[in-house]
């Protein structure tokens, strides 16, 4: 362990982080985020058994990179994996470190999950799609087992490098979380796993940890790091570790108030974070919430955060009960989806939501994903393969188009009520005109009258692949059914998507009425035109 120390501080010493992905470029990825232990088998085996979720399942980096096709696929141009680092060994109260956050030497890897050529393989294999690499790291606490008597009696002498009490803060427990002092210097759920708070205020604990997150980007060629709690580490530690990872980073902030939230923009700490604003209105909107809701609260965020593009727009994690675990309606599942990879920011999808998985809390979220037999027919699967591929293809074509790119130009909503959200994104020829529904399978049948386009525009709906006409107002006649979603492409840019080899015009007829939400037919268009005219493009 000493010699592996030895080994990376001296890379870390001569090896510079070169070609790094900037906040810009990380924009116009998807993130198809991995726990490695739960995701593929090295022997590629899918009937494998995975019951015991608190224990390791033996998943690994290359069953990872073997089932890269299966990612691929979706149009995921970016994955994210669980910490790589070595963690504890013990059988604890509280299961097995098979999520790779109760670490307890930097410098070796979690043997579980591969080898250093292993790690390198993945690494060199994403590159070689054109995909990036993030990773997982923990800076606010290395981990010891114990026997539950406080203070917890840790042995620094066996965690490596913070190897000495004065590397710690003295043992308290996190009871007042609006108390940035306390969530801050204490302890996270101390029980069967000592989780030592790091004292990341000392100029030594910044150096060390500096120290090492270059080494281990410039070793591993990583192009972005996800911060686990971040929220609870020395705020002005984390603009200095993010600087010598010299790397994006999305840093974990977890809170749903906005005053508490953008500050880690605006104040220069952070340059993204998975955005939890939004998520909590996202699980509140499709259960028997409001879209407007959703609606008001991206503003909040636009006009409190410095860049809401470069925050991670999700609406599954590790960490968190499945969508389906609160509601298991395909259509409300098939619409969240299309909300976060058609939002502005950047889309974040984690493993099995695209099998419409539906375990609750930790760990019954951490469902192993073989188990499903990576069913590229899948609903959601298709889903995310079809709006990833639209939203890939515009940035492309904006990319070389001299106009304004595509992750640029700001979503407008066009329509919000209780049960919609229609908007726009893309500028002016590029654009992708969406309807995003919280009416369930139930839903009966309307249209909706919709713009975002010019008139006489052709357009494809690319869930149905139907062809219609935009109205002299640049409106799209929209068919509702079941609460399906809608996306709607100009014609002219189908085939540079790939998508839909054959269309059928759409049907002219609604078998329905034009309103919902109590709105006269004709409010809701009148409505529905002056934002249009009013959308900048």
């Amino acid at each position: 362990m000493v010699a592996a120390t030895l080994f990376l501080a001296v890379a870390s010493a001569l090896l510079g982080v070169s070609n790094a992905a900037t906040t810009d470029e990380w924009k116009s990825r998807s993130i198809y985020q991995v726990v490695v232990d739960r995701f593929a088998k090295t022997d590629g085996s899918t009937t494998a058994t995975c019951d015991e979720l608190y224990l390791f399942c033996n998943g690994s980096w290359t069953g990872l990179v073997n089932q890269l096709d299966y990612i691929q696929g979706m149009g995921f141009t970016a994955v994210q994996i669980s910490p790589v680092v070595h963690n504890i060994e013990n059988d604890t109260i509280v299961g097995d470190a098979y999520h790779g956050y109760w670490q307890d030497d930097l410098y070796a890897l979690n043997e579980h999950f591969g080898t250093k050529d292993e790690l390198l393989k993945l690494s060199d294999e994403l590159h070689s799609r054109d995909m990036y690499f993030l990773v997982d790291v923990v800076v606010n606490n290395m981990a010891q087992a114990f026997d539950n008597t406080y203070p917890p009696p840790i042995d620094y002498a066996l965690i490596e490098p913070f190897d000495n009490q004065e590397y710690y803060h003295t043992y308290c427990n996190v009871t007042e979380w609006n108390n940035s002092t306390n969530y801050q210097d204490c302890w996270l759920y101390p029980l069967g796993v000592a989780l030592a708070d790091l004292y990341t205020e000392k100029e030594t604990v910044i150096d060390m940890f500096g120290t090492w997150i270059k080494g281990l980007v410039s070793n591993y060629s990583i192009d972005g790091l996800r911060i686990d709690a971040a929220k609870h580490v020395d705020n002005a530690f984390l603009p200095t570790f993010v600087s010598n990872a010299g790397v994006f980073a999305l840093g974990e902030v977890l809170t749903g108030v906005v005053e508490n939230f953008c500050p880690y923009q605006t104040d220069g700490l952070l340059p993204g974070m998975p955005n939890y604003l939004e998520y909590y209105k996202i699980i509140s909107s499709f259960n028997d919430g409001s879209m407007d809701d959703l609606n008001t609260i991206r503003n909040q965020a636009r006009d409190s955060c410095n860049d809401t593009a470069a925050l991670g727009s999700f609406v599954e994690n590790h960490d968190m009960p499945r969508f389906a675990y609160y509601n298991d309606d395909m259509a409300l599942a098939k619409n969240a989806l299309s909300y976060i990879i058609l939002n502005d920011g950047i889309p974040l999808v984690y493993q099995g939501q695209e099998q419409h998985y539906s375990g609750g809390d930790t760990p019954l979220n951490r469902e192993a994903i073989w188990l499903s037999g990576y069913n590229t027919s899948a609903e959601l699967y298709q889903t995310a393969k079809t709006l990833n591929t639209a939203r890939n293809t515009m940035i492309n074509l904006t990319a070389t188009a001299g106009t304004t790119s595509y992750v640029a130009s700001q979503a407008q909503s066009l329509h919000v009520d209780t049960n919609h959200l229609c908007q726009v994104k893309g500028p002016s020829g590029y654009q992708i005109v969406s309807c995003i529904v919280n009416l369930s399978s139930t839903g009966s049948s309307y249209t909706l009258s919709i713009g975002g386009f010019e008139a006489g525009d052709e357009v494809v709906e690319l869930f149905s692949c139907t062809t219609s006409t935009a109205s002299n107002t640049g409106n799209v006649t929209m068919a509702m059914d079941k609460g399906q979603p809608k996306a709607y492409i100009l014609q002219s840019n189908l085939n540079a998507t790939g998508l839909c080899n054959t269309t059928t015009e759409a049907s002219a007829s609604s078998g329905g009425n034009l309103a919902r939400g109590g709105a006269s037919g004709v409010s809701l268009f009148l409505g529905v035109v002056v934002a249009a005219l009013m959308v900048v493009m």
